[in-house]
């Protein structure tokens, strides 16, 4: 397999240097471009950080881009313009943005998950199955725990778990969303679906599905002790995506679930 030019967004945050620490074990890649929305005076594998634009791009065959929603937008206008294709990890964008999102993949490529592990898509998969299994008569609740720096909530896990609850029972996920807490030690079921987000420490990720009838409570739940499963599974999302025709996709394609 010829190697795929492989650029990435927001190379001094978390994610960006996990991926950039996995691709020097990868063999599929060749690192061509690093970017930021800062100016940083330094070079990463020898190669310079540039900000968003069509020079930091044009080189390369595929970007994944763990930033911000303004910053992901930068983005996909180069992209489109380009042809390029675009493995999303950033969370956090409005119902608007989203449809954004998927006219931009009318033009290109784009696979985006609110989480790139195999074993959270797994989950979401199964919460899917148990919403629409279990019926009316269980109420629902999602929770998640993330390093202290987070800053949105609920977490882009947290809502496509919310997502398959909707999904499970044939509903508009926007229609069933409720309330959202922050740091609560505690926080109710609801008719719709409610969130509790933790912040603290260092945390990776700890989320968790709850199904209660009042009489029995069903759990589903996974938790994450190492940040590289989240830039491995991103990698596997861009191999996976060179073969695809323009297209919004996600984890849940790439694993070939019903």
């Amino acid at each position: 397999m010829k190697k795929i030019n492989l650029a990435v967004t927001g190379c001094m945050g978390r994610m960006g240097q996990q991926i950039i620490k996995s691709v020097r074990s990868d063999k599929n890649f060749k690192l061509v471009s690093l970017t930021e929305n800062r100016k940083i005076n330094k070079k990463i594998n020898g190669i310079k950080i540039n900000f968003n634009n069509e020079q930091a791009f044009k080189d390369a065959t595929l970007i994944i881009d763990f930033t911000i929603p303004k910053c992901t937008f930068q983005v996909l206008r180069i992209a489109a313009k380009l042809k390029k294709r675009v493995v999303i990890g950033t969370t956090g964008f409005t119902k608007n943005e989203e449809r954004l999102i998927k006219k931009f993949s009318k033009k290109i490529p784009i696979l985006k998950a609110g989480n790139m592990s195999l074993g959270i898509n797994l989950l979401m998969y199964l919460t899917e199955i148990a919403s629409g299994s279990l019926g009316k008569k269980f109420l629902s609740k999602v929770f998640e725990v993330h390093h202290k720096y987070k800053k949105d909530y609920p977490s882009g896990t947290a809502i496509m778990l919310g997502k398959g609850i909707a999904e499970g029972k044939k509903k508009n996920f926007y229609s069933l969303f409720g309330k959202k807490f922050l740091n609560k030690k505690n926080f109710p079921y609801g008719k719709k679906i409610n969130f509790n987000s933790i912040r603290k420490g260092k945390i990776i990720g700890e989320h968790e599905v709850k199904f209660s009838s009042g009489k029995e409570i069903i759990t589903l739940n996974h938790e994450a002790f190492d940040r590289a499963l989240y830039s491995e599974g991103a990698l596997s999302a861009a191999k996976w995506l060179m073969s695809k025709r323009p297209g919004l996709y996600s984890m849940r394609d790439l694993m070939n679930f019903r």
